[in-house]
């Protein structure tokens, strides 16, 4: 067991865990946890804005700068943007685990925004 479901409260394994504390971080603007100002992304600020280059450049570094400060378990290394069929923003990361019993092992997530 590694962490808690949010929905359930049910026990997760370590990379389900992972993706939803990712998806956490992602989907939450900084500044509006109380007690943890800093906490976040700014991906709630940018995902509305159009669909170019320069702006799926901010989504990326965005997405690396979060994760880098807010999930110590893992280490990305390729961020990928696209829109799924419903046009749901969905970010398709790689990623090496940092500690554990996996520590080094690769590891990809798919986080819809």
């Amino acid at each position: 067991m590694s962490g808690m479901n949010a929905a359930s409260g049910r026990a997760m394994d370590d990379l389900p865990h992972i993706r939803q504390s990712i998806r956490d971080i992602l989907t939450t603007r900084i500044g509006s946890r109380v007690m943890r100002r800093d906490y976040g992304s700014l991906i709630p600020d940018l995902i509305d804005h159009p669909g170019n280059t320069a702006n799926q450049l901010r989504l990326k570094a965005a997405t690396v700068m979060a994760v880098a400060r807010w999930e110590p378990r893992v280490a990305l290394t390729r961020v990928g943007f696209s829109f799924d069929a419903a046009g749901i923003a969905v970010i398709d990361m790689d990623a090496m685990r940092r500690a554990g019993p996996r520590a080094g092992s690769a590891v990809s997530l798919s986080v819809q925004v």
